[in-house]
């Protein structure tokens, strides 16, 4: 095991920058995630660590080892790929020992890795099929296995579990995880996955548009957003993120409906320069009902599209007079339907504001 040290890595194909200025160091026996949107690099990253992509500017360190000219092969570095590139024509049993048998380790030894990983992973009974005869999680757990039995350095994963479906990929997830906390090799994983990246994770990096944009633990990410990307990437459902004014007084959104806001976030706001979006989690807004009795300002939106989640219902709705709309969390028993008017309260303490041109998070 060991510690994976990026500095200033840049990959050029051309005249396109596909990673640009990569900079994080994992600690050794660490569960890393790189998580974003579709093309954000986050896969071509993960590939310069491996070696099967080049370095066009930077440092890249596996231990305290310099490994920007040492061959992938030699990189002491084990890969899951989102298809599984098993043998078909070999047995799991073959498919787990052939790194090993590459590596021309004896007979006995690549016996026992075999045994111990297969048993590990729960396994062993199905060392003499082949991969047509397994499930897809099965198959998965194999091209897992066959990544551990080499005791590498360092384990890579690329969405590995992209193809399972979606009460597997869960169990799957939860298995990754207890295996991590066994084995304790330092891993990478990939994924664009949000929900995979916060349960997994110890330290979660976010990339767009091939640059990092923070990097911290997965309650860190959630809580404290450092610009409006982020904000609206992680947590599902995503943030609301609307356009807004302040006219001294008041936050107005929806064109001509105001929020009161309190001495803090006036003060804050007068710091703002230029426009600014405010950012509210759907968890953040309370549903009025139909016995609630005070006088506050609520704002007034209209049911659009309803999505009964079980344990909670997801309520999009919009504001008529500009179509703008957002998500809501309410009671799983909440009996409204489409077209049916809102009242709705955000939680002050929640608000984010965004800077409308950087997108940077203008308070903390």
């Amino acid at each position: 095991m060991a510690q994976v040290s990026l500095e200033g890595i840049t990959r050029q194909f051309d005249r396109v920058t596909a990673i640009e200025d990569i900079t994080f160091k994992i600690p050794d026996r660490a569960f890393w995630v790189l998580v974003g949107p579709s093309g954000c690099g986050k896969s071509t990253v993960l590939r310069t660590i491996a070696g099967l992509e080049s370095i066009t500017r930077g440092e890249l360190y596996i231990g305290n080892k310099l490994v920007n000219d040492i061959p992938a092969r030699q990189r002491d570095v084990a890969m899951v790929f989102q298809n599984y590139a098993l043998y078909p024509h070999l047995t799991v049993a073959d498919n787990l020992a052939f790194g090993l048998k590459m590596r021309r380790e004896n007979t006995q030894e690549i016996a026992r890795k075999v045994q111990e990983v297969s048993r590990t992973l729960d396994i062993e009974h199905l060392l003499k099929r082949k991969p047509k005869q397994l499930s897809g999680g099965q198959q998965q757990r194999v091209a897992l296995g066959r990544a551990i039995a080499r005791q590498p350095q360092v384990f890579l994963l690329d969405e590995p579990l992209s193809n399972l479906d979606a009460q597997l990929r869960d169990d799957t997830r939860a298995e990754l995880k207890q295996l991590h906390q066994r084995v304790g090799i330092t891993t990478v994983y990939v994924t664009h996955d949000q929900v995979e990246a916060m349960s997994l994770a110890d330290q979660i990096v976010v990339l767009a548009d091939g640059r990092v944009q923070q990097i911290g633990s997965p309650q860190t990410i959630y809580a404290n957003p450092v610009n409006s990307m982020v904000a609206g990437f992680i947590g599902n459902p995503p943030m609301n993120i609307l356009p807004a004014a302040y006219d001294g007084e008041s936050l107005i959104i929806f064109k001509n409906q105001g929020i009161k806001l309190d001495s803090a976030l006036k003060q804050q706001l007068k710091l703002v320069n230029g426009s600014f979006k405010l950012g509210i989690r759907p968890e953040h807004i309370t549903l009025k009902s139909s016995s609630a009795q005070d006088h506050e300002d609520w704002l007034l939106l209209e049911a659009d599209l309803i999505e009964p989640l079980g344990r909670e219902t997801l309520v999009k709705a919009i504001a008529p007079e500009c179509n703008l709309g957002l998500n809501l969390l309410t009671d799983a028993d909440w009996q409204g339907k489409k077209g049916d008017r809102l009242e709705v309260k955000f939680d002050l303490e929640q608000l984010f504001i965004f800077d409308a041109n950087s997108g940077l998070t203008l308070n903390t």
